[in-house]
């Protein structure tokens, strides 16, 4: 059994999801309200993108909840990914209020409805109000995939707030309807840019990739360094969750008496410089032989390719 250098990050501070859960839930009601009184589509949509608020903060609140859960005979890592899944349902669920928006607003714009600017304009300000609260409450603390995917959506629905304002004034002044669904699909845009980003890098985490912040080739040459270490290969990176990295390379020595210190050496090295807590290193003796394509590292010499 390969010996293991293992450490827990401390807790994240969480930000408070339930009292910003309890005020874009009830605002959602009363824009619904307003928008199907008002007939406004961009009032309706940003309802609708409110409620995907309420929902997406719900979705942290429980992952983050489950995130904490220590690790289990079925769940070796704990349940940290739970975050990562919970970004990931947000992200959907928004992809469908765009494509319902979109379907919406192109039909509006063949055929234009009348609109209350007024109600509109009161509505989406104490919205905009609302929204500004909640970021305020999501942005304390370190924020987490989760409640940047939260955060997200409050964001986003800010600006969609402003967009139904802009509406109302343009419709007051001008009387030109056709420009509550125009600013429909622009909140629609608005929506699928923040998301695309959260969804992205969700995959990312899922299909364990590589963390963004953490060059490969840096960390296998850092560990070629480290005295009494000739070769390294078979090295892999990825992300538990954000925040909890992982690590785990077989490291060729050439005396096998030294490897306790080694593996301090190393674990704490990867801890300090790069932040890694779960670290797992193989040692192995000279003129090793295994059966698959790696990327090989050598003490003093700098990569290379090759079979190890």
């Amino acid at each position: 059994m390969a010996p293991h250098a293992h450490s827990h990050p401390q807790d994240r501070h969480r930000p408070r999801f339930l009292l910003p859960l309890a005020l874009t839930a009830a605002y959602a009601a009363v824009e619904f309200a307003g928008g199907l009184w008002s007939g406004s589509l961009a009032l309706l949509g940003d309802a609708g993108h409110m409620v995907s608020d309420a929902v997406a903060l719900g979705v942290a609140a429980i992952a983050a909840s489950l995130a904490r859960r220590p690790p289990g005979r079925g769940h070796s890592y704990g349940w940290q990914r739970a975050e990562v899944i919970g970004a990931l349902l947000n992200s959907v669920l928004m992809l469908a209020i765009v494509v319902m928006l979109v379907v919406e607003a192109v039909t509006r714009l063949l055929s234009p409805r009348e609109v209350a600017a007024d109600a509109i304009i009161a509505i989406a300000l104490v919205g905009m109000a609302v929204n500004g609260i909640c970021i305020v409450l999501l942005g304390r603390g370190e924020p987490d995939l989760g409640a940047r995917a939260a955060l997200l959506h409050v964001v986003a629905d800010l600006a969609s707030s402003f967009a139904v304002v802009l509406s109302g004034v343009v419709i007051y002044f001008t009387g030109w309807f056709p420009i509550d669904s125009i600013l429909s699909l622009v909140i629609a845009a608005l929506i699928l840019v923040s998301t695309q980003r959260v969804l992205r890098d969700a995959l990312h985490v899922l299909m364990e990739g590589v963390p963004p912040a953490i060059e490969l080739a840096a960390i296998g040459q850092a560990l070629a360094t480290v005295p009494g270490v000739a070769k390294v290969h078979d090295l892999h990176v990825w992300s538990i969750a954000p925040g909890s990295v992982a690590l785990s390379a077989h490291l060729e020595i050439a005396d096998l008496q030294r490897w306790p210190g080694i593996l301090t050496e190393a674990s704490a090295m990867l801890q300090a410089r790069y932040g890694i807590g779960h670290v797992t290193l193989q040692p192995e003796i000279p003129n090793w032989r295994g059966s698959s394509v790696v990327r090989l590292w050598r003490g003093n010499s700098g990569p290379r390719s090759g079979i190890s």
